[in-house]
């Protein structure tokens, strides 16, 4: 598969004792993906720009792992969480919720921001939407009028909507327990992202009530203290830690595998 730093080979041989499934997302030095047309939308979500691209088939295969997960019977709610910041965690779940959504059955695929505090959705995308999961929580708002989409068929998009006083309440309330039941009632998929489980606690509220958590993890930076500290948090929590994801590693891409993609 071509060169891994020894410093990066190290780590990741070290997480692969512990993780009993993980997938790896992969940059590939010789692929550019760029940005067409007018389009707003950040330029790393590449399964949206991409999606034949080398890395776009990662996230492929990640979606093929969680669909195959339960013996063909997948969890329905998927919290998307990391340790810290800056792992690539917002980027991973919309790069990965349009991969679901172009799958060849056309499931019907929701994604919610429930980051209330520094919710990046709306900034990835590019757009603005001043109704979101905050005001459905608290009661201003019903959560049709918080649902938007871009041009990716079956995907709808919930914002976070405006920073609360009190995330980790709203988080918790009877509210959010209910919107979810519905929500799954109505979506094939419902991915949640989610703030870093080391920083506060809303990963761990939520995690318990999905289905499911995955947990990004970035090559090379994130330590394995911190990441079989997550896993106890969301132990904790009585959170069902579907896997690993892995962000960030590098692989040189052979010529006869690039021409052939």
């Amino acid at each position: 598969m071509g060169k891994i730093t020894n410093a990066l080979k190290k780590a990741a041989e070290e997480r692969l004792q512990r993780i009993d499934k993980i997938v790896k997302i992969q940059e590939y030095d010789r692929v550019v993906v760029k940005k067409m047309g007018t389009s707003n939308i950040d330029s790393r979500i590449i399964s949206y720009f991409d999606p034949k691209s080398p890395i776009t088939e990662q996230y492929k295969v990640l979606r093929t792992n969680i669909l195959s997960l339960n013996k063909g019977k997948p969890p329905k709610t998927i919290v998307l969480t990391s340790s810290i910041h800056s792992e690539g965690k917002s980027v991973t779940t919309l790069n990965l919720a349009i991969a679901m959504a172009q799958s060849i059955n056309k499931p019907k695929i929701l994604l919610i921001d429930a980051d209330l505090r520094r919710g990046k959705l709306v900034k990835y995308l590019g757009t603005k939407q001043d109704v979101g999961l905050t005001e459905i929580l608290s009661g201003r708002a019903q959560y049709e009028s918080a649902l938007f989409n871009i041009d990716i068929e079956n995907l709808t998009l919930m914002a976070s909507g405006a920073v609360p006083p009190n995330p980790v309440e709203l988080l918790a309330s009877e509210n959010m327990k209910n919107l979810l039941q519905d929500l799954k009632m109505k979506y094939d998929y419902v991915l949640i992202d989610t703030p870093p489980l080391i920083s506060v606690t809303d990963a761990c509220i939520l995690g318990a009530q999905a289905d499911g958590v995955l947990l990004i993890v970035q090559a090379g930076r994130t330590q394995r203290g911190i990441v079989s500290r997550s896993t106890e948090l969301l132990n904790q929590a009585h959170a069902k830690l579907l896997g690993y994801v892995l962000t960030s590693i590098e692989y040189h891409l052979p010529e006869y595998i690039y021409r052939y993609l």
